[in-house]
């Protein structure tokens, strides 16, 4: 079985009048993120290392933010679908780990619900997905309370012989 990682980063300012979404969970805060979805930048970092992991791409090439199709989209959706694509390219997620920097607020109360969110959209079960938050001791546009950004790493493995794996293409 080939095993193959990747790793997903995003960052959005926040915005007046905006919901703030992270994992999917619907955080109580005077401001949200900005961005053409609903910038959950922890769906999106993951997205991206799952994508990695596939050397498919980022959700920048599948989910354009100039398409009006996804304003506003909700960011597990997207991430639903970007499985659908690895599982086409005969890939399955295997573990996942997640970090998110924040000033505020605190989100050690969401973490459980983050996971579970990212799990269900993923296809996995919980234990597969790791999940953290930090802030970055008032330092950078995290640290100013700017804006939030989030990390993510992404193992995957060859779930069928496909020609288009990554390991095929070896």
């Amino acid at each position: 079985m080939g095993m193959h990682i990747g790793h997903g980063y995003d960052v959005h300012a926040f915005a007046e009048g905006r919901r703030l979404i992270l994992g999917g969970v619907d955080i109580p805060h005077d401001r949200g993120l900005d961005g053409h979805s609903d910038a959950d930048v922890v769906a999106h970092a993951l997205a991206d290392a799952i994508l990695g992991a596939g050397r498919l791409g980022d959700i920048g090439g599948l989910f354009p933010d100039t398409d009006p199709a996804y304003e506003g989209a909700d960011s597990l959706v997207l991430l639903a679908r970007v499985m659908e694509v690895v599982s086409a390219h005969g890939l399955e997620l295997i573990d996942c780990d997640c970090t998110i920097a924040a000033q505020a607020p605190k989100l050690s109360p969401y973490r459980d619900r983050m996971r579970e969110n990212l799990a269900r959209a993923c296809g996995v079960p919980v234990s597969a997905v790791g999940l953290k938050a930090t802030t970055t001791e008032r330092l950078g546009f995290v640290g100013r309370e700017e804006g939030i950004a989030a990390w993510a790493v992404a193992l995957v493995a060859d779930a069928s012989p496909n020609p288009a794996s990554p390991a095929a293409q070896a």
